[in-house]
């Protein structure tokens, strides 16, 4: 049974980390779902978070693996996370919006930007959640759906 993991790893920020992490998981066959990368203020590190699955064997090799990479500060994978995932979603102006707007209330979203022929909403939340607000996003027709990766910051 393949079980979903966030790592949350702190590294050095320096060229070529992000390709080391990468590496790592296509040379031992692994899947990232979702990777997001940003500068902790104030410092010379990095946090990455990485979403994945497998089962406990190769959920457990794949955190000794990135504890043994050289710029790695600190692995976390083994407490509660604060995740967030985002999404942006455009719509075309010729399509009816009723109920948008309670829908956009009831998933953390935003109408964020418009054009002559579109809007783009805004929705970020849970992971779960994120996934649900799409499925039922889709009666409004929309011609492009993107996914930011999930963001997590341990407790």
């Amino acid at each position: 049974m393949d079980l979903r993991r966030v790592i949350s790893v702190i590294v050095l920020n320096e060229h070529g980390v992000l390709a080391r992490i990468s590496g790592l998981f296509a040379g031992r066959g692994y899947n990232i779902d979702s990777l997001t990368v940003a500068p902790v203020p104030n410092t010379n590190l990095s946090r990455l978070t990485i979403v994945t699955s497998g089962n406990s064997r190769v959920l457990e090799q794949i955190v000794k693996q990135l504890h043994k990479l050289i710029p790695t500060y600190k692995v976390i994978e083994s407490c509660e996370f604060v995740e967030k995932e985002m999404a942006l979603i455009k719509i075309p102006l010729k399509e009816s919006f009723d109920g948008l707007d309670a829908m956009l209330k009831a998933y953390n979203g935003v109408i964020a930007n418009s054009g002559d022929d579109f809007i783009v909403v805004m929705v970020a939340d849970d992971t779960p959640r994120v996934a649900s607000f799409l499925k039922a996003v889709k009666k409004y027709n929309p011609t492009e759906i993107v996914m930011g990766g999930s963001v997590a910051m341990d407790l």
